[in-house]
């Protein structure tokens, strides 16, 4: 039976099967890669698609507070909502670590429904 290959795996990897880059063999690797891909795209770096990615980047100097981290949530929550539109999202924790008060810790539980099935998943970013 031959190899199924899906999308390109994320974070970047060199290939051992001949490709430049490893790719995903699973649904739920590809979804997963494909939310990382989205959430660290920066909107404007997309050629010809300007307003694909997050605009997280602009949180850098901004207080670690409440509404700061309400605007991320409704920043990640908002653009999943329109670019993968089977990926629900349950929770996105955000947490700043005591070695670093600078830095964020953004958890993100999901539940993929692509009609009948269902599965739950979570991804964590560090900024």
């Amino acid at each position: 039976m031959a190899e199924k290959f899906i999308n390109i795996r994320f974070p970047f990897k060199d290939s051992l099967k001949g490709f430049f880059v490893e790719m995903n063999q699973t649904d739920n690797e590809a979804i997963k890669s494909d939310l990382m891909h989205l959430i660290l795209t920066q909107k404007g770096e997309r050629l010809y698609n300007p307003e694909f990615g997050t605009n997280l980047l602009k949180f850098i100097f901004e207080p670690n507070d409440g509404t700061t981290f309400g605007d991320i949530r409704r920043e990640i929550t908002d653009t999943v909502k329109k670019y993968i539109p089977e990926l629900q999202i349950d929770e996105v924790v955000i947490e700043t670590p005591e070695t670093n008060e600078y830095a964020a810790i953004i958890t993100i539980d999901y539940t993929v429904t692509d009609g009948v099935f269902e599965s739950k998943d979570f991804v964590k970013i560090k900024i």
